[in-house]
């Protein structure tokens, strides 16, 4: 605590409002020190910083000590230090896709809220979407499935401790898609390193959440590998949707509460003769309930938990269905997965989606997804060390399909003794009208992160999520809330699930106060 002692002096004694002289050259010495301590006795995480240096503040950002270094063998990392006004809290920020790069910059608004922020690449250099690093490499692969977030955690807690002579007293995990994985991976194997996890639209089972993806893209080609369904019918597909399930949250709002309450077939838009614009040739509407069915065998068995929900189907343009008859998104991100991470062996660079045996291979996928699963139901050491968990998913998610995480939360509960002992720790948020992790049309900006620090800190529980609507940039984690009011289109609660919300039938709709929670 000596240097906060010298920074108050400096701040405070004899008027002075900047720090001094003395103050400043302290906080170079103390950041450049990091370079030259010795962290490779960190227990399970030898660690060598490789640079470190205080970054002059500025109008939007205050000064911070920025480090950067790697794990042994090879997770590397960046942590941002404010040097002054720290918190006293250690912020993980999680990754997306494969990871492969450190993406510190996700921890700028909370640097600004003085926190110690560390971010990681999991080990390994790529790009989110490419999985050649997987390849025959089961060192990366175990550090992507469970233990990079882990062992940087151990790291980011023992250098701020350095830096700021006083380790953190509260630690908090953040992250969406694979970021959300990496949380629930921690409540299940590593249930002692944070205080509260924000996880965002988990990728529970990465092998079969991989599965999904490709038989949506695979659903969608012929014999001769070109697409069935085009682009241009999409819409006139979700606009049918909405016109019929609209109204299921009370409002004619152009958001679905809860899709499972959308029973919208495909059929109903068949054409009556030939294929035309305004219609779907029978071969599309199969395509499209395969989209919202999910991966089945060739005797009908199911092999996952659903597929894209009512609603999603503008987020299946690029993703799913090509815009020019070439490889989709999932079509490349789902094909690595397969030639270089999900099977042991790896089938290597010649396997094609159109590879994938839905008879045999699913039941192929465990060995590896051992390393990846977030799937555990058991809690009890997390919720036993007063730990919180904020799951949040969006019903338009067309990456992480939402019926997985229900299912998860469901299993979950049963397991940990039934709805009300699970949620003294642990809340899930269904998010109405949300994309993948944040966009879309519903009230997708939401601070989750100021609610779990009330939950830890102050034992309040999200009885509800305030969102909003912006029509300006948003930060996907809602660190940059709250907004000018001319900056919110419209305001929405959601409650915990397996509540609902509705309209209350009266007030301004685009005030959350007129909506209410209807129970199950």
């Amino acid at each position: 605590m000596k240097k906060f002692i010298m920074w108050a002096i400096a701040l405070f004694v004899g008027g002075v409002t900047l720090p001094s002289t003395e103050a400043l050259s302290a906080d170079l010495a103390s950041c450049a020190a990091l370079g030259k301590a010795d962290f490779s006795t960190l227990l399970d995480a030898p660690t060598h910083v490789t640079a470190s240096r205080v970054v002059e503040g500025s109008d939007d950002m205050p000064a911070y000590c920025q480090v950067t270094g790697y794990v042994s063998p090879a997770v590397e990392f960046e942590m941002w230090m404010p040097v002054r006004n720290w918190n006293g809290k250690f912020l993980y920020r999680g990754c997306g896709g494969y990871c492969g790069f450190v993406g510190v910059a996700s921890c700028a608004n909370h640097v600004k809220d003085g926190y110690a922020c560390i971010a990681s690449d999991m080990g390994h250099t790529s790009t989110a979407l490419d999985a050649k690093w997987a390849y025959n490499a089961i060192q990366a692969e175990i550090d992507f499935g469970y233990r990079s977030t882990h062992v940087v955690t151990v790291a980011g807690k023992a250098i701020a401790e350095s830096f700021y002579d006083d380790a953190p007293n509260r630690s908090y995990y953040m992250g969406c898609s694979t970021g959300g994985r990496q949380g629930l991976v921690e409540a299940q194997r590593f249930p002692y390193d944070f205080d509260g996890i924000v996880a965002g639209a988990p990728v529970i089972n990465e092998t079969g959440a991989g599965m999904q993806l490709n038989w949506n893209v695979a659903s969608n080609r012929d014999e001769n590998g070109n697409q069935i369904l085009p682009t241009s019918k999409i819409p006139m597909i979700h606009e049918a949707v909405i016109a019929k399930c609209d109204m299921n949250d009370g409002i004619e709002d152009g958001l679905i509460g809860d899709a499972r309450d959308c029973d919208f077939q495909p059929s109903e838009l068949q054409c009556l003769g030939q294929d035309r614009d305004n219609c779907l040739a029978s071969n599309q509407v199969d395509v499209v309930n395969k989209i919202y069915d999910g991966p089945r065998n060739s005797e009908g068995m199911a092999l996952y938990t659903g597929g894209a929900q009512r609603g999603s189907e503008l987020n299946w343009v690029g993703n799913y269905i090509s815009r020019d008859g070439s490889l989709s998104t999932y079509e490349k991100f789902m094909g690595d997965m397969f030639r270089y991470m999900a099977f042991m062996p790896d089938p290597g660079p010649s396997w094609e989606n159109a590879d994938f045996d839905y008879d045999r291979d699913y039941k192929r996928l465990g060995m590896m997804e051992s390393m990846y699963t977030g799937s555990n139901p058991d809690l009890r050491k997390y919720r036993d060390r007063d730990g919180k968990i904020l799951v949040y998913q969006g019903w338009r998610d067309q990456s992480v399909v939402p019926l997985n995480v229900i299912d998860y939360y469901d299993l979950s509960t049963n397991t940990m003794g039934g709805p009300e002992e699970m949620q003294e720790f642990f809340r899930l948020f269904m998010i109405p009208g949300m994309n993948h992790c944040s966009g879309g049309a519903g009230a997708y900006a939401i601070n989750y992160l100021d609610y779990m620090e009330d939950w830890v800190e102050n034992g309040e529980a999200p009885d509800v999520l305030i969102g909003v609507h912006p029509n300006v940039p948003v930060d996907s984690a809602g660190s940059d809330l709250p907004f000018d009011a001319d900056a919110v289109d419209f305001s929405r609660p959601t409650f915990p699930y397996p509540a609902k919300v509705r309209y209350s039938g009266e007030g301004d709709p685009n005030d959350a106060d007129s909506f209410v929670r209807v129970d199950p």
